[in-house]
């Protein structure tokens, strides 16, 4: 599903235009982009967790030329499935 099918499938749901499902769906964008700029966790029960996860330095491999290389420490966004999408998945 692509951004402009789940605006139509939200608007259909909720009876709202479709500009206005577009705006929130631009704002919960937003908030979670901030939310994961500064490191806090957001929660929507049975949906999803998104917080964020440092990464520690570690060895690796170019996998063209076999070559060792050293991969620097990081952060990342990490997104976890709720047990209503986990359930939904495997129906």
């Amino acid at each position: 599903m692509n951004r402009a099918e789940l605006t139509t499938a939200i608007a259909k749901e909720t009876e709202l235009t479709k500009d206005s499902v577009d705006r929130v769906l631009d704002a919960l964008a937003g908030t979670l982009e901030k939310a994961a700029s500064s490191g806090d966790e957001v929660k929507w029960p049975g949906v999803f967790t998104l917080d964020v996860v440092d990464r520690a330095a570690r060895q690796g491999r170019n996998p063209q030329t076999g070559e060792a290389i050293e991969i620097p420490a990081s952060k990342a966004a990490r997104l976890r499935p709720g047990t209503r999408l986990k359930k939904a998945a495997s129906a």
